[in-house]
């Protein structure tokens, strides 16, 4: 069965010319949808990846239709591969059920790999220039060392319990509790 799927990021979009490109490839049936392709789930998409079985084909007007990423591309066309279903994309002339398709997809796993070690290169690179500058990285300690301080005398009293001194400082059990580590460990 030959399935279409079809997107418009906006409600004034229309995806018309979408369909009727869609319906002069073959499809037997069309989901379409007005959502952004920012947003992950997309319950029509959802819908149509799910009905898919072995030997169906989906076919979208353009790349940019189905996935938010090369990355995400890759991801839903592997999914597609290993469970046989093929996939077209009509504006990039995309076919992974002929050999040269499958190749050029095979290109933008390789593009979609190298661009995530790129990112992962450059942040780790970013961090270990901002170590050598003297800068920790994750978030500020919500309680002062002066608070922390003051906590740990409150709680030589045995009148008073971790739950109070917390609730004193508007903080949970366990951010005292780690605190009061840091403050050790100092």
């Amino acid at each position: 069965m030959i399935i279409g799927y079809a997107r418009v990021s906006t409600q004034d979009q229309n995806p018309e010319f979408q369909i009727d490109a869609l319906e002069k490839a073959g499809c037997e049936q069309i989901f379409q949808e007005k959502f952004t392709g920012k947003v992950r789930e997309r319950p029509e998409l959802s819908l149509c990846l799910r009905m898919l079985r072995k030997g169906d084909v989906l076919v979208v007007w353009k790349l940019d239709r189905l996935a938010r990423s090369l990355r995400d591309l890759v991801e839903i066309v592997q999914d597609l591969s290993q469970r046989e279903v093929g996939f077209k994309s009509l504006t990039e002339s995309i076919d992974t059920t002929s050999p040269g398709g499958r190749l050029v997809f095979h290109i933008f796993g390789a593009l979609a790999e190298f661009e995530h070690d790129l990112i992962r290169e450059r942040t780790q690179a970013g961090l270990a220039a901002a170590r050598a500058r003297g800068r920790k990285g994750g978030r500020k300690p919500v309680l002062s060392d002066s608070d922390i301080r003051k906590a740990a005398a409150m709680l030589t009293d045995p009148s008073i319990t971790k739950t109070e001194v917390a609730a004193h400082f508007g903080v949970t059990r366990a951010t005292l509790n780690s605190s009061l580590k840091r403050l050790d460990a100092a």
